[in-house]
């Protein structure tokens, strides 16, 4: 993090240097993401497990209809594990440039089977959440209950021949509080949008887990198999909820 104050012998650091978007996209971003680090009181365990070289998928739960889940995780890869993470997120984010633009600087990709793959065969890290908007949007009610896993992220997996680190996100969901979900059957059909509480997120207390990493021990054609590609999913589902559950029992307090 950048040093605003003048030590003896140093420089003052001067904005003036900064282009605008070396300003906008990474000083002012990296400011806001460490806040938030301490504002939530962020622990992160299992970094070790996030592969270094090579192609690797990680895949959290998706929680707190924010998004603040997302761009904290890329945030923390980035500076724990030193990898610039691809995080495949909503086509919403690249409807017009306005969005669009600050998506991309900040390492955004629109959630396609085409794109995830094709940045796996490259040998990058990808950030992908197999709930999907279900699990972002989903009522608070329902709290740390997965949704149903797409499938897409297996099979990338498969044809790519890389690892999946599932990865528990724990606090986004006392942030954002969410009471409902809007679901559009005529205009816009399937977009669901939530019935967001407060806007600014709670200080409750976040923690983020990387788990040991999962090697399928199958070749790429295996991919269009879809009775094992479902299996595979289901079983990913059931590890991430009960490692959950037990994170959920050792925390002590939410806010406190």
């Amino acid at each position: 993090m950048i040093n605003f104050f003048k030590k003896p012998n140093e420089k003052i650091f001067n904005l003036k240097n900064l282009d605008r978007d070396a300003l906008i996209y990474r000083v002012l971003p990296r400011l806001l993401m460490e806040i938030m680090r301490k504002y939530f009181r962020l622990q992160v365990e299992g970094v070790e497990n996030i592969p270094r070289t090579g192609g690797a998928l990680i895949t959290p739960n998706h929680s707190g209809y924010s998004g603040f889940d997302a761009t904290l995780l890329s945030y923390i890869i980035t500076k724990e594990a030193k990898r610039i993470p691809r995080v495949l997120t909503h086509y919403f984010w690249f409807l017009s440039k306005t969005t669009s633009i600050p998506a991309h600087k900040m390492g955004f990709i629109e959630a396609t089977y085409e794109n995830g793959l094709d940045l796996l065969k490259k040998k990058h890290l990808v950030v992908l959440f197999p709930e999907g908007e279900k699990g972002n949007f989903k009522p608070t009610s329902q709290m740390y209950q997965l949704q149903e896993f797409k499938r897409g992220f297996v099979r990338m997996a498969l044809e790519s021949q890389t690892p999946i680190v599932p990865t528990l996100v724990i606090g986004a969901e006392e942030s954002s509080i969410n009471l409902s979900q809007l679901k559009f059957t005529k205009f816009l059909k399937g977009t669901v949008i939530p019935l967001p509480l407060n806007i600014i997120p709670l200080p409750a207390k976040w923690k983020i887990v990387f788990l040991p990493p999962i090697y399928l021990p199958y070749k790429a054609n295996a991919a269009s198999d879809s009775e094992l590609v479902h299996e595979i999913a289901q079983d990913i589902q059931e590890r991430m909820q009960k490692f959950l559950k037990k994170e959920l029992k050792k925390r002590e307090s939410v806010f406190f």
